[in-house]
């Protein structure tokens, strides 16, 4: 093959100006939109909250062991069939706010003070992966886009140079892709998957390839990519792929230095522990809260992060002794992310929602473990307007079934985007002859939550 010589580097340049590689504009073309789609759309109404960061445990996160602590004895409830089994761990209160919370989340218990806590909340399915679509994007049943691409296609992005959605995952939860996917949404608001580790994007930089040469090949391939795209314009799936390489492009300069969390100070570091010593699975996940921070402070709109994929998980049938250790790798990075934010003037609009697909069983199972249970459960949200220190719901002695203000998945996502500013009723998108929504035909916005 003949070499690339330097009058071939001006023959292309001279057909590709440098002016026309992946043009600001371009986007608007490649999705068929009126305006550029991942540019900062003006919300519904002035939301309290500007991002979110959504921390989600995979598995199925006992209440009973962790935020809802019950004390009952062993034995059996009503039926006669249940062996009861309470909190293992222990429990204390936040000093300030009186929120009991277990002795496996001491540095989360210390920040309840912060946090909004809601121990009524519903599953939508009681197995794993429609549990997990459930919380993610409003179905159980069938494929529809995730909540952080509905975020994103209603108000876009402030860094063009970084994906508007961004979900750090040493492994894939139950239900796959499928929780970062966009759907019938355009597929440029579908989420982009980081991997914790040295190369957290594989392939962002191409092995010996110039800046120059590189970007006269990413020319040729736009023209190409235009002139294929000019009689597929509906085409949304090439719009995404052809806008990917604007973005990977881009992303060249500004990912590495997002996730460079070594030019952060010791201290910073210390405070996610990240000088210490963690097990299993979840060891990275310090560096997912703290890179969280700093992607949130380069504008990204929707950050979300899985603290673990694979086994061991929460999901603790045989032994519930499980969860302490899995705590112990994500307690300290949770806690510092809240008070990190709240230090730079952050938190009050960032939406922290830490969430997971259902609660466990009151009754053991196995040796020491416990089954899944979509009645009750609990999660909670901070910063972004929801009130600190609150707890709302409750559930009878057992933690088996909510006694007071039960809360379903759909006004929980109805509640999220209504403090971003969005009416959940109004962001709609025609597809299939009809228009869909986050929250399907349901939801409310739970103005108790809310400051």
């Amino acid at each position: 093959m003949t070499p690339f010589s330097p009058q071939r580097r001006t023959l292309l340049r001279s057909l590709f100006s440098s002016s026309t590689l992946l043009m600001p504009g371009v986007l608007s073309e490649l999705c068929a939109a009126s305006d550029e789609p991942l540019n900062p759309h003006r919300p519904h109404t002035a939301g309290k909250a500007k991002r979110i960061i959504f921390i989600y445990a995979t598995g199925g996160v006992s209440h009973i062991d962790t935020f809802d602590p019950k004390s009952m004895a062993k034995g059996r409830d009503g039926t006669g069939s249940d062996k009861l089994m309470g909190n293992i761990f222990g429990a204390q209160r936040n000093k300030r706010c009186g929120t009991e919370v277990s002795d496996i989340f001491p540095h989360v218990r210390n920040v309840m003070d912060e946090i909004c806590l809601i121990r009524s909340m519903k599953a939508s399915h009681f197995d794993h992966s429609e549990a997990t679509l459930g919380m993610h994007t409003g179905s159980p049943t069938f494929a529809r886009p995730s909540m952080g691409s509905w975020v994103s296609y209603g108000l876009g992005t402030f860094n063009q140079n970084l994906p508007s959605f961004v979900v750090i995952a040493p492994f894939l939860p139950y239900g796959g892709t499928q929780v970062y996917g966009s759907d019938f949404l355009p597929a440029c608001h579908q989420g982009t998957r980081v991997i914790p580790g040295d190369n957290p994007i594989a392939n962002l930089r191409p092995p010996g390839s110039t800046k120059d040469l590189q970007q006269m090949e990413l020319g040729l391939v736009d023209q190409m990519n235009r002139r294929h795209f000019a009689s597929r314009t509906h085409d949304t799936a090439l719009a995404a792929r052809i806008k990917s390489f604007e973005t990977a492009f881009q992303m060249q300069q500004a990912a590495p230095e997002a996730f460079d969390v070594n030019s952060e100070p010791e201290h910073i570091r210390r405070l996610y522990g990240l000088d210490r010593k963690l097990k299993g699975a979840g060891s990275e996940f310090g560096w997912q809260c703290l890179v969280a921070r700093r992607l949130a402070e380069r504008g990204v709109r929707f950050i979300e992060l899985i603290d673990t994929g694979s086994r061991p998980n929460w999901d603790s049938h045989g032994e519930m002794k499980d969860h302490a250790a899995i705590a112990y790798n994500v307690d300290q990075p949770i806690a510092a992310l809240i008070t990190d934010l709240k230090q730079r003037g952050m938190l009050d609009e960032t939406i922290i929602l830490w969430a997971t697909e259902f609660g466990r069983t009151p009754g053991r199972e196995g040796t020491n473990g416990r089954g899944h249970h979509r009645d009750c459960f609990s999660i909670w949200l901070a910063g972004g307007g929801f009130k600190p220190g609150h707890v709302h719901g409750a559930t009878d002695e057992l933690g088996k079934y909510p006694i007071e203000k039960p809360v379903e998945v759909h006004d929980l996502h109805a509640t999220v985007l209504h403090q971003l500013g969005m009416d959940h009723e109004k962001l709609t998108f025609r597809h299939a002859g009809r228009d869909f929504r986050l929250t399907d035909v349901h939801g409310h916005v739970m103005d108790e939550l809310l400051i």
